[in-house]
């Protein structure tokens, strides 16, 4: 009963120039018991999410008056809110860009409403566990036996989500700054994209591995002095990716 309650008090913004798909979309997240507002172009989208302040945005690309990426940019520039971008191109710009403004994660059309469920409930645990990790730490109730991991040049304050290379701070996204903190948490030790997925983004068979290929990208954009030959943040060809262990 709780756990419906707490579904209740989350807001879902579903933002789509096809009636039918949000139809849909608001069908069946009511159902997990969900709140549901609706955007049909960009301009409205923006508008609703810095008046509303939804828990969790899904947002199409291909949107009239303002495309989904710029409306991602915009909100991401005023919220911390996750972002799941809708897409009906199958090409890996979009998707790469739509990751890069702050897009948390992307889903092709045609998708499977479960599948969508499914990256919706993971986002929104996502965000619970880093704000009771917060409030914890402020309250002083959660005692860590080391708040920092550090891994040769690289160090991550776990209270602060905070990352310093070389002594110097890098801006990480929270999901960048997650999947630094794995890879660090056993450093040497090779850990899949499949693993990834599950253990930061909270998919088991769900998602899409380039997902974490692109969100690697970029933290090695951030970390490394030269991307084509990183001394950090490692590929095992064919297998995954390791933090350098010295």
């Amino acid at each position: 009963m709780e756990e419906n309650l707490e579904k209740e008090q989350k807001t879902i913004l579903v933002v789509d120039d096809e009636q039918p798909i949000i139809d849909i979309l608001v069908y069946n997240l009511k159902k997990e018991g969900y709140n549901v507002i609706e955007a049909n172009d960009g301009i409205t989208a923006v508008d609703v999410a810095l008046e509303k302040k939804p828990d969790l945005i899904l947002l199409d690309i291909m949107l009239p008056r303002l495309d989904g990426l710029s409306v991602c940019k915009r909100i991401k520039n005023s919220l911390n809110v996750p972002i799941l971008m809708l897409t009906a191109k199958d090409g890996e710009i979009d998707k790469i860009l739509g990751l890069e403004l702050g897009a948390d994660d992307y889903i092709t059309k045609p998708f499977s409403v479960r599948e969508l469920v499914a990256r919706v409930k993971a986002n929104l645990r996502k965000v619970d566990a880093v704000a009771n990790y917060k409030l914890a730490n402020e309250a002083g109730t959660e005692k860590k036996k080391e708040n920092k991991i550090v891994v040769g040049d690289l160090e991550l304050d776990l209270d602060k989500f905070e990352v310093k290379v070389r002594g110097e701070v890098i801006d990480l996204t929270l999901r960048e700054f997650e999947v630094l903190k794995f890879l660090a948490g056993e450093p040497g030790q090779v850990v899949t994209r499949e693993t990834l997925l599950e253990k930061v983004w909270g998919y088991e068979y769900y998602g899409d591995i380039r997902t974490v290929d692109v969100t690697v990208r970029r933290i090695r954009e951030k970390i490394e002095k030269d991307t084509s030959t990183p001394q950090i943040l490692i590929t095992k060809r064919g297998v995954g990716y390791y933090i350098v262990s010295k």
